[in-house]
């Protein structure tokens, strides 16, 4: 230690206001997760997870759910459950069955115990499921000869998502009731039961939801805090950009909270899952960028005011460009024609904002009133030598600077390679059933169901039609090979048409399950089909929904990804006042992100072997690869740039990976642990996003930006920063531009 290290902060001087201003940051933050800490624990209430409100309003299968509404009693949707009852069906326990039908209505909801739902303050909650069932929808046993014998239970889809108790939905109370008494009935009559269907498929789903502000921010925190107790190396200092992190998660948890509920924004399941891992991954990303500056000017300066302030003028530009890059890229998901994705844009880029607000305000507070001691045992001295100049980032930039081209072309093949599996992705959809990682009752039960019944029974495609047209229209659809079934929606007991205003409700069942790429792919045809019959019919239904969410996905790519690009080369090129430089970095992302696609391909069939990979993944996949890829790239040339100034290109390249190189690996291995904390949901969707995204930014950390974009720096040299020059005199370190 020297003498000038010696020398105390006392609360006077020039540096006083410094630190009270430090003392007043810290107050006012402790007061905003004050506040909106409570909302951000009940984010989960305002969530809206049903696939049929994503789409816009003159889509076909939104059209047609207008016109089949008066044959439904106005409900706007139906969830259709399934209680299957598998063994022998004759005879007594088939009148059993029957009778369990006929008592469905008046079921009182219970959880999977047979315990009754109760409120905040513990009153039993008295509702029925017929309270709940959809109107003129009947409540019936179809039994399969002596093997099987399923009970529908018609969900009305306005009130399914409604609270019962306390984050428990409507739907998902009828399903826990429905699998308690049928197991009752199940073990009485030595029968196996399952509860299945799209509604008890969405009740799954909700649960698997359920543990996005539980077990999914736990397990995000601990993985941050074990990477940053291994970075840092001290018992102490980890604590603060977590600190700084879980603030600013409550801050955006609080706002869009309030915005979900005054229905300004949308909030599902997954959007809010993405919204902790993108905070906490962001904000310690920013948090480890400016820490590594603070030490680095902690060794340059007496004073910790002093350093902070030069340390937040060297990486205020870069954090506020990178986050500015991911927030404008998610603000331009509100392009998209669905509103889940145009409600992920705002909740993504309030999590960013918060996250840049937290780190360059409360962090730089708490570092400065804790000063050189929370770095301890490794404190940085004044007048010292910083360990971070002679070490392996210095080897590796010396490395790439001796031969760029070698480096340059072995990081191009090896991406080049990754991309050669990109044909195989094949992003076709997810079924509902396929959803899951896991294989919970109402998987099982579909599979088992389809033995029996047609897969496509009780969630069938509609068609609104004239009664005089209803049997050319159903024997046209018939020729179609994946549909099994087409018959007038009526009673189901004299097998009577239901009648309205002269016009019929054709059902039409596929012979795949509703959410079956077959059966989904079988639409564009049926509706060719019916517009020549009759051009103003429209076909809707489950299989419908999931078409048309389809083609509204591969429409958002078509518009957002070159919105995106544009985006970025605007802020890189106006960032580092250069076209080249700004080009470049923007080719290594995209080829990057190929790349990873291409990885993502062989991990999805070879070694998770996943049934599908959701239409929407590429896009998602497309938001977060090159909007948090661009990040490392802009921390390491500004940093380039910031060293070219006064060494010239060649030396600024080396000093900016060497000073650089330990923060941003780090910041990589933190998001991409964060992001595979998304794996820890029984979600195949999260569980494909959070491998591509950890593999594409450690790709990115350790491949792109430590190799590839240095090497190809040094090959260009200073022509890297056209149209601006920039020459130096390294002898004298002067520098013109």
């Amino acid at each position: 230690m020297t003498k000038l290290d010696k020398i105390p902060d006392p609360l006077r001087g020039k540096h006083r206001q410094g630190i009270l201003i430090s003392i007043a940051m810290v107050v006012l933050w402790f007061m905003i997760s004050g506040v909106f800490g409570p909302l951000f624990g009940s984010l989960s209430n305002v969530q809206k997870n049903d696939n049929s409100k994503f789409l816009p309003a003159k889509s076909p299968s939104q059209v047609a759910s207008v016109e089949i509404q008066p044959f439904v009693s106005g409900v706007k949707s139906i969830f259709p459950v399934f209680v299957l009852f598998e063994g022998k069906v004759a005879n007594q326990n088939l009148q059993d069955i029957n009778v369990f039908a006929s008592q469905v209505p008046s079921m009182q909801l219970v959880d999977i115990n047979g315990k009754p739902f109760t409120d905040a303050k513990g009153k039993v909650i008295n509702k029925t499921i017929g309270e709940y069932l959809a109107n003129g929808q009947s409540t019936f046993a179809r039994p399969n000869p002596s093997k099987a014998a399923a009970v529908y239970v018609f969900v009305n889809g306005d009130k399914a998502t409604d609270v019962l108790s306390g984050k428990t939905r409507v739907l998902a109370g009828i399903v826990s009731t429905l699998r308690y008494q049928s197991h009752l009935l199940a073990n009485k009559n030595s029968l196996t039961t399952h509860t299945t269907g799209i509604g008890a498929l969405f009740s799954d789903l909700f649960g698997a939801f359920g543990g996005i502000d539980g077990k999914l921010l736990y397990v995000t925190l601990l993985i941050v805090a074990v990477i940053l107790i291994v970075v840092y190396r001290s018992p102490l200092l980890w604590i603060l950009p977590l600190l700084s992190a879980g603030f600013a998660l409550t801050m955006a948890g609080g706002v869009i909270y309030l915005l979900a509920k005054a229905n300004v924004l949308t909030l599902d399941g997954q959007s809010q899952g993405i919204l902790s891992v993108l905070v906490l991954g962001a904000a310690t990303d920013y948090a480890l960028l400016l820490i590594a500056r603070f030490r680095e000017e902690l060794h340059l300066e007496v004073h910790r005011v002093d350093a902070m302030k030069k340390a937040l003028r060297g990486v205020f530009e870069p954090i506020f460009a990178s986050g500015s890059t991911v927030t404008i890229s998610l603000f331009l998901l509100l392009l998209s024609s669905l509103s889940n994705n145009r409600g992920l844009g705002p909740v993504g880029a309030i999590g960013v904002i918060c996250a840049m607000l937290s780190i360059l305000t409360f962090l730089p507070a708490l570092l400065v009133l804790f000063g050189r001691w929370i770095f301890w045992p490794k404190r940085p001295h004044y007048g010292t030598s910083d360990e971070k100049l002679s070490g392996l980032w210095s080897k590796i930039a010396l490395s790439t600077s001796k031969s760029p081209v070698k480096y340059a072309s072995a990081t191009i093949l090896l991406v080049v390679f990754f991309i050669g599996f990109l044909w195989s992705l094949q992003p076709n959809g997810l079924s509902t059933d396929q959803y899951f990682t896991t294989k919970p009752d109402s998987v099982v039960g579909l599979k088992a169901c389809n033995k029996y019944f047609p897969a496509g029974s009780g969630e069938p495609s509609q068609v609104v039609v004239p009664q005089n047209e209803a049997e050319a229209v159903g024997k046209a659809i018939m020729q179609n090979a994946a549909v099994a079934n087409v018959e007038p929606a009526g009673n189901p007991i004299t097998m009577q048409p239901t009648v309205i205003d002269g016009k019929v409700l054709l059902n039409i069942t596929m012979k795949k399950s509703a959410e079956d790429p077959k059966s989904v792919d079988a639409i564009a045809q049926i509706r060719t089909t019916v517009a020549q019959i009759d051009p103003k019919l429209s076909v809707g239904g489950t299989s419908g929904v999931y078409y048309d969410i389809h083609q509204a996905t591969k429409r958002d790519q078509k518009v957002i990804i070159p919105a995106v690009l544009f985006a970025i080369a605007i802020i890189l090129a106006l960032l580092l006042r250069s076209i080249i430089a700004g080009l470049v970095l923007l080719v290594t992302v995209i080829i990057s992100y190929l790349g990873t696609l291409g990885a993502s391909a062989i991990a999805f069939h070879h070694i998770f072997h996943f049934q599908g990979v959701d239409t929407s993944f590429p896009i998602y996949a497309f938001i977060f690869l090159v909007a948090l890829g661009i990040d490392y790239n802009i921390f390491l040339m500004t940093r380039v740039r910031e060293e070219s100034l006064k060494l010239g290109t060649k030396q600024g390249v080396i000093k900016g990976v060497t000073v650089t190189g330990g923060v941003i690996t780090s910041a990589g291995i933190v998001l991409a642990a964060t992001f595979s904390a998304l794996g820890s949901l029984p979600l195949v969707f999260l569980a494909e996003l959070a491998f591509t995204v950890a593999f594409g930014v450690l790709l990115d950390t350790l491949i792109i930006r430590s190799l590839m974009v240095p090497a190809l720096v040094h090959i260009l040299g200073d022509r890297i920063w056209w149209p601006t020059r920039m020459s130096s005199k390294s002898d004298s370190g002067m520098s013109a531009i």
